[in-house]
C-alpha cells in the first residue's frame, strides 16, 4: 500500500470551505486546505466554475506526488520532492455538472482531488476562484471525451496535466457522436456554444462515429462548428482523429480502417483538412502525428497504446496512449502559437 503523507505547513489557510454560493462572491478567499483532505482525497464544496489550485508538495522523506480529480482527468503529473524540500505546482480546473461526459451521470456536487504517485506526500492546499482563466473547449467524441472507467482514456482527459495555472480544460466530447449527433444534442453543442468567451479555444476532433455521414454534409457541419465558435468570439481549431492500430500487411496503418475513410469512400482527415484550409482555421493533424507514432512502435509496441490486449480494441487508448497523444496535441497548441509555451508542461 502506497504512503500518503499530510505534512501541515504554515503557508497553508484552513479556514472554513467555501459554500454553495456564485464564486464571484468568494472573493479570491482560499478555499479550506488540508482540513478537506483525507486518505489521498480533499473535498471542495464549491459551485460549477473555474478554479485554481496550488499545492505544496514534499515531506521529511523524498516523495512523488500526481493529482487527478473529477471525471479521472490527470491534472498533475507525477512530481518529485526531495526530502525535506517543498514543491509547490498550480493548475486550473473546470468545475461543471455533469462532471464528466455531457450525456452521463451527474457525479459528485463540488471538486474533488485524488492526490496519487509512487510517494505522495502533500503538504498544502488552496482553491481560489480563477480570475482571468482561459478554457479550452473539447468537442469529440469517446477517443477524446473524460472516460469514466479503466482501462479506457481520451486524450482530452489526460490534457489538463500539460497546462499550468490560467488554462483549463473544459472537456465536453462525449462517446459514440458524429458531427451530425454533436449538433442536434441539445446537451452539446447547444449547450457549449454559449459557455464559449471571447479568446477561448475549442478543438473539435469528431470523424470516428461519421461512419455513414456523406461528404457534403460532413464538410457543412464542421463549417457549422467552426461558424458558432467565431460567432461567439471564440477560436475554432480542426482536429484530424487519431488513427485506429490497424495495420496493413507491410506494416504500415495506409488503409482506410486505421486512416478513418468511412464505408461511403470520405476521407475524414482530408475533408478535416480542406475547411481548415478553406476558413483559414488553425489544424492539429492528429491522424498523421498518430500515424507516424504508432508506425514507428510497430504491431507489438504499439499494442500498449490502445486496448488490443484488454478488449480486442484497436480504437480506444489506454491511459498511456492517451497521455501520449495529449502530449502531441500540447505540442501542436504551442507550435502553432495557439497557447504560450511558458503555460505548458513539457515531459
Amino acid at each position: 500500500m502506497r504512503r500518503f503523507s499530510i505534512a501541515v505547513v504554515a503557508a497553508v489557510s484552513l479556514a472554513t470551505a467555501l459554500s454553495s454560493v456564485p464564486a464571484q462572491a468568494h472573493q479570491g478567499r482560499p478555499a479550506a486546505g488540508l482540513a478537506h483532505c483525507a486518505d489521498g482525497i480533499c473535498h471542495f464544496d464549491v459551485p460549477p466554475g473555474t478554479y485554481d489550485v496550488r499545492v505544496t508538495l514534499g515531506g521529511p522523506a523524498a516523495s512523488s506526488t500526481s493529482v487527478s480529480g473529477e471525471s479521472r482527468r490527470s491534472l498533475l503529473p507525477e512530481t518529485a520532492a526531495p526530502a525535506g524540500e517543498r514543491v509547490t505546482r498550480s493548475f486550473t480546473v473546470n468545475v461543471r455538472t455533469p462532471e464528466g461526459e455531457p450525456t452521463g451521470p451527474d457525479g459528485t456536487p463540488g471538486l474533488d482531488l485524488r492526490i496519487g504517485g509512487s510517494e505522495p506526500a502533500l503538504a498544502g492546499i488552496r482553491v481560489t476562484p480563477a480570475r482571468h482563466a482561459r478554457q479550452i473547449f473539447l468537442v469529440g467524441d469517446s477517443t477524446v471525451c473524460d472516460q469514466p472507467g479503466d482501462p479506457y482514456s481520451g486524450w482530452g482527459q489526460q490534457l489538463p496535466q500539460y497546462l499550468g495555472k490560467g488554462l483549463s480544460v473544459a472537456n465536453y466530447a462525449d462517446s459514440g457522436e458524429s458531427t451530425v449527433s454533436y449538433l442536434g444534442n441539445p446537451r452539446l453543442w447547444a449547450t457549449v456554444r454559449p459557455l464559449i468567451r471571447p479568446g477561448d479555444l475549442v478543438l473539435v476532433q469528431l470523424a470516428h462515429n461519421d461512419k455513414t455521414t456523406d461528404e457534403a454534409t460532413y464538410r457543412a457541419n464542421l463549417e457549422a462548428l467552426v461558424a458558432g465558435v467565431r460567432e461567439q468570439g471564440g477560436q475554432p481549431v480542426l482536429v484530424t482523429p487519431i488513427v485506429r492500430r490497424w495495420f496493413s500487411p507491410d506494416g504500415t496503418l495506409n488503409n482506410g480502417t486505421a486512416l478513418l475513410v468511412n464505408g461511403l469512400g470520405v476521407d475524414h482527415p482530408a475533408v478535416i483538412r480542406s475547411v481548415a484550409a478553406a476558413r483559414d482555421v488553425p489544424l492539429i493533424d492528429l491522424t498523421a502525428k498518430t500515424k507516424a507514432l504508432v508506425e514507428s512502435l510497430g504491431v507489438e509496441a504499439s499494442k500498449a497504446l490502445y486496448l488490443t490486449n484488454e478488449a480486442r480494441d484497436n480504437t480506444h487508448t489506454s491511459v498511456r496512449g492517451a497521455t501520449l497523444y495529449a502530449g502531441l496535441v500540447r505540442d501542436e497548441l504551442v507550435t502553432r502559437h495557439l497557447v504560450p509555451k511558458g503555460k505548458v508542461r513539457v515531459g
